[in-house]
């Protein structure tokens, strides 16, 4: 039914946009019993079906889906080949030559690209699967392991390939990025019971002392226990006490478990894409 509308502006009902965009929607479940359950039992899956409505045919369809745990899904959303996003001009009017960044998508977000724009780089952006050799035949300024889905355990090539690129180009990891540049140091991981979801995660900065609201998207989490020598936690989450961010003593490399180029959303961490550029400048 089209009517009411929700809104005295409203040209169609919720129902019916959804429907347009092919979305499923659900209605009739009491949503505060269902987030106590998870908080009780942590994050698992499960399945919505407008045809099938056997419940124990449900139930089996759902614990029949595959775990994330030991999953590499990497592969499935990289990009085919590589390409390049120029820096904007705005930030080429310093006079200072774009820096240039190499990318490796992980399942890289839009707004990570425009925010190395914005800081005067030019960013060619990877497929997963590039050995070190290709990205550092290219000869970058340095090396972005981006964001994306999955168990950061499974992501053997990509570890593989950071450990290659360790101390030899300066590298900055964001959310699965930062797993991995963990793992590549020797740390170990683990799966949150509860992740971390949403635009509002305090998050404090274990040099400076400053808490910065921040977003997350993530399942898994670095043990801090496991860090090697010469790798320091340099932020930590404030809700859960759990670790959002390394930096390395020895080499030019450092992490963030939460989002800095969060779009839309907070943009108290963007200041770490400046970080970035200053050390790769610095080594340079």
């Amino acid at each position: 039914d089209d009517s009411p509308f929700i809104n005295w502006r409203g040209e169609r009902s919720l129902d019916a946009l959804l429907a347009e965009a092919g979305i499923t929607s659900i209605q009739g479940i009491d949503t505060r019993s269902l987030t106590l359950h998870l908080r009780e039992f942590g994050a698992r899956n499960g399945i919505i079906s407008a045809l099938d409505r056997d419940r124990p045919s449900l139930l089996r369809r759902a614990q029949a889906l595959p775990s994330m745990q030991g999953r590499d899904c990497t592969r499935d959303v990289t990009c085919a080949q590589p390409y390049t996003v120029n820096a904007d001009a705005a930030s080429t009017q310093t006079g200072a030559a774009p820096l240039r960044v190499a990318v490796i998508d992980y399942g890289i977000k839009r707004s990570i690209l425009t925010q190395l724009a914005h800081h005067n780089m030019q960013a060619t952006v990877w497929p997963a699967t590039a050995t070190a050799e290709e990205i550092l035949a290219s000869a970058p300024d340095g090396v972005l392991l981006s964001n994306g889905p999955g168990d950061p355990a499974a992501c053997t090539h990509a570890i593989a390939t950071t450990k290659q690129l360790l101390g030899r180009v300066p590298l900055f990891g964001i959310c699965l990025g930062h797993q991995i540049l963990g793992l590549s140091l020797g740390a170990s991981t683990y799966k949150l019971p509860f992740g971390h979801h949403g635009i509002n995660h305090p998050v404090k900065d274990m040099q400076t002392g400053r808490v910065a609201i921040t977003s997350q998207n993530h399942g898994f989490c670095l043990d801090a226990d496991t860090l090697p020598q010469g790798v320091a936690p340099a932020h930590w989450n404030l809700n859960d006490d759990t670790l959002e961010g390394i930096t390395c003593h020895h080499i030019p490399a450092f992490s963030v478990q939460f989002h800095p180029e969060a779009a839309p959303g907070p943009t108290d961490a963007a200041h770490l894409f400046s970080r970035f550029r200053d050390l790769m400048r610095a080594a340079g």
